[in-house]
């Protein structure tokens, strides 16, 4: 899990890095700090923090400002304010704040956030990705399809793409009760992402159009419609 900390006083963050290095002894709980929100800004795309907690009252940009930005890059990432003033509240909202806690933040207020995002992320089924550039896990949530080219396999995701060798055969076979389903001999797609079906032509999110074969369209339509009934109840 990565976290990350910002706030303008040096001491709050030392308070807060010291209470999770304390709780949780793990070289896979990552802290990284920061005293400036425009840094923290550059550092998210790369580092895509599970956690932020965050001072509202600093210079420059504030907590709220800031929150507004990082809401925009992911709706999943848990923003945790640190203020004394409770009125901030309702601006919060706007961002779907998980929490606020009273400066200085206490173990038990930051054992509580931290706890309920590991029980969140450990309902969650992932697939991993591996190849020259290094390992990636991707929430099945956030896969749009995967298409077969050639000896190597594509995932299509909400974040980009990704790239392994592989034979689409493989993640049918770990997909198929996921949620997916194969349209087409390339294209293995999530069912939850698809926007329209026009004849043989499916759009799914992120604005891309895919073939469905003539002997998987009247099965590919019954898998829509099943799921449409499950989540009308």
């Amino acid at each position: 899990m990565r976290i990350a900390v910002c706030d303008d006083e040096k001491h709050f963050l030392i308070h807060l890095n010291s209470i999770v290095n304390r709780l949780y002894n793990s070289m896979e709980m990552i802290t990284d700090l920061f005293s400036d929100g425009k840094l923290l800004l550059q550092q998210f795309p790369i580092k895509k923090y599970d956690i932020v907690f965050l001072d509202i009252e600093m210079p420059g940009m504030d907590g709220i400002t800031l929150a507004h930005h990082l809401r925009s890059m992911s709706e999943d990432v848990y923003i945790v304010f640190l203020t004394g003033h409770i009125e901030y509240a309702i601006q919060g909202y706007q961002v779907n704040a998980l929490r606020y806690l009273t400066k200085p933040a206490s173990e038990s207020g930051i054992r509580e956030v931290i706890d309920y995002v590991i029980a969140k992320q450990n309902t969650q089924k992932f697939l991993w990705v591996k190849n020259s550039e290094g390992e990636y896990r991707i929430r099945l949530l956030d896969i749009i399809f995967i298409e077969a080219q050639d000896q190597k396999i594509v995932v299509y995701t909400l974040n980009g793409c990704f790239e392994q060798r592989g034979k689409l055969n493989d993640y049918e076979a770990k997909l198929k009760t996921e949620g997916f389903f194969r349209i087409h001999r390339s294209y293995l797609v999530s069912l939850t992402k698809v926007v329209a079906l026009r004849g043989k032509d499916v759009s799914v999110a992120g604005g891309y159009h895919l073939p469905v074969g003539r002997t998987k369209e009247a099965e590919f339509r019954n898998a829509l419609v099943a799921l449409i009934n499950k989540e009308a109840f």
